[in-house]
């Protein structure tokens, strides 16, 4: 179902068709064409950064913004669509189910947790990058774990709010309207640190895992989730989600932002987060059913545990 990479192999993952030796699995000098092209999206995309509670430390100052305004302006058109399942968000609502499954899984064998509690990340703090309505927050309160969701767009804030309100298992999670980097600043660490379908949409990403690892403990969890920089998910990540079946507003996606796994584990093995386990989302259209799989072609996920500082 997954890839479980060995302890000898930590600083890289070998998929498929590579081996240990491809300049892939090595860490790019930071003037390779690659990271040359992160830092101009940095510098193009990159909003302002606001201090929260005046001056910040030089140890944060580095922790540029990840923000990209172009992108907050369109989920924030489509906010009020967030629990609608046959809206907008419907492929994040079938997806959601085989996500918690991965996060489950791993979160349990990590922090050894038992997998058949009710609620087994009791115990845990957990917070949710990039939570937009709320839609993966919610079972993770439900599980047991204490629940920080963030997201740049006020109304997705606004309605996670209104929508956690209503169970009394969901009702202690805490939105805020804010950043990733701005919680660095407020020196917050977290036992797992979940940014899913997130990376994809920033000005940077090398910037925004640097701020994910620094929300997370020594020794704790980071989970990111995107899509794969590949033929296959150019033709059904956008032009058949986008245009043939119309499940996604057009636009939603821009195939050239995407990341290979390759590039995933490297810049989060730079970021001091080794990936251990990875798999990928399949699609069913006869069921309509997603499952985990070793096909990381299109979508997939990274489970990866923080370097001792």
């Amino acid at each position: 179902m997954a890839w479980w990479i060995h302890r000898g192999l930590r600083r890289a993952l070998v998929p498929r068709g590579l081996n240990s030796s491809s300049p892939l699995l090595r860490p790019p000098a930071a003037s390779s064409p690659y990271f040359s092209s992160l830092q101009s999206r940095s510098q193009e995309n990159a909003a302002p950064e606001s201090g929260i509670g005046g001056s910040t430390s030089s140890k944060t100052a580095s922790f540029r913004s990840s923000l990209n305004p172009t992108e907050v302006a369109k989920f924030a058109a489509i906010a009020e669509t967030w629990w609608d399942s046959q809206g907008p968000f419907k492929p994040l609502h079938l997806m959601n189910p085989t996500r918690v499954s991965f996060i489950r899984s791993t979160l349990c064998r990590h922090f050894r947790k038992d997998p058949f509690s009710v609620r087994p990340f009791e115990g845990l703090k957990i917070i949710d990058v990039g939570c937009g309505g709320g839609i993966l927050s919610e079972p993770l309160a439900r599980m047991g774990a204490t629940v920080t969701g963030i997201d740049a767009v006020e109304k997705n804030i606004k309605i996670a709010d209104i929508h956690a309100a209503l169970d009394p298992l969901t009702s202690s999670i805490e939105y805020h309207c804010t950043t990733a980097e701005e919680v660095v600043k407020e020196n917050k660490k977290f036992d797992a640190v979940i940014s899913l379908e997130v990376i994809e949409h920033v000005a940077d990403p090398a910037d925004f895992c640097k701020s994910l690892a620094a929300l997370t403990v020594p020794k704790g969890a980071t989970i990111i989730s995107t899509i794969n920089r590949s033929m296959r998910s150019y033709a059904t990540a956008i032009i058949a989600a986008e245009y043939l079946l119309n499940w996604l507003p057009k636009g939603t996606h821009h195939w050239s932002r995407f990341l290979t796994p390759e590039e995933l584990v490297l810049i989060l093995e730079r970021a001091g987060v080794s990936v251990q386990e990875m798999a990928g989302f399949v699609y069913n259209p006869l069921t309509g059913d997603w499952t985990l799989s070793d096909d990381t072609s299109v979508n997939f996920i990274a489970f990866g545990t923080k370097r001792n500082e």
